[in-house]
């Protein structure tokens, strides 16, 4: 089975630049979106063969995210159970006999770190959230997680330090989750591949220079590493500031 992720900036400006013919080119059984910035009846999507779901911030066109599956969950759920941080539509989580699905959409901390301290806080809450669901079975997560992990994960990472998604704090608290039992499957498959970004500012031709960031990832628990086959940061896509990234794994349902 494959998995795509694609924070889109907004769903219908993607569905105006290809968005359904990326969707059915990638040919996801499972396809999870962030920043959809929606709400609710504001888009109508014809995907035959999918099962739709959607979380929608109370702010409008803000946030929001979505997951499109062939394969109906058991359950779904929304949010992380914090009610600070349950109303941008930032998390779902659907539930299979043999795993967990989530996407999210981790919160920015924003111009001169003004949301650094909710992003920890967040950091704390998911990580407790993702460690109970992990205690029943295995999960697969992803999204746009809003932190390059390590120098390698940036172009620029000198001058980028203490920038929002490259503070101490924000890695570290990135390490802390890989060390509760989680693998970034990226860096499992090429743990040395430079110049692999998913997201690039709009500004200063980051684009066309491979100016970017790794910060849209699948991470899996550490007892599936056994059933993932690759993972893909699809580039060559465009549509939005970030390109959809993959997790091909052997498991089936």
């Amino acid at each position: 089975m494959n998995f795509i992720s694609w924070n889109v900036n907004g769903l219908r400006a993607a569905v105006t630049h290809g968005f359904i013919d990326t969707f059915n080119q990638l040919d996801a059984d499972f396809f999870c979106l962030q920043e959809t910035k929606l709400q609710e009846g504001q888009i109508d999507l014809d995907l035959p063969g999918y099962y739709q779901y959607w979380n929608y911030a109370e702010k409008k066109g803000y946030s929001g995210t979505a997951i499109f599956t062939k394969h109906e969950p058991l359950s779904v759920h929304y949010g992380i159970d914090e009610d600070e941080f349950d109303h941008e539509g930032r998390v779902i989580t659907l539930e299979y006999p043999e795993f967990y699905l989530l996407t999210s959409y981790t919160p920015n901390s924003g111009q001169q770190l003004k949301r650094l301290a909710f992003r920890q806080r967040w950091n704390e809450a998911f990580l407790a959230y993702i460690k109970q669901l992990a205690a029943n079975k295995p999960l697969i997560f992803c999204g746009d997680l809003n932190v390059a992990h390590t120098e390698i994960d940036l172009k620029n990472p000198k001058s980028n330090h203490h920038a929002a998604g490259f503070t101490d704090e924000e890695r570290q608290d990135f390490s802390t989750l890989l060390s509760s039992g989680f693998v970034d499957t990226y860096r499992h498959f090429y743990p040395d591949a430079k110049e692999q970004y998913s997201w690039w500012t709009y500004r200063f031709h980051a684009r066309d220079r491979n100016a970017g960031w790794r910060i849209d990832y699948f991470v899996t628990s550490n007892s599936l590493t056994d059933h993932l086959l690759d993972a893909k940061i699809h580039n060559e896509i465009f549509g939005s500031d970030h390109c959809p990234v993959e997790l091909v794994t052997d498991l089936s349902l």
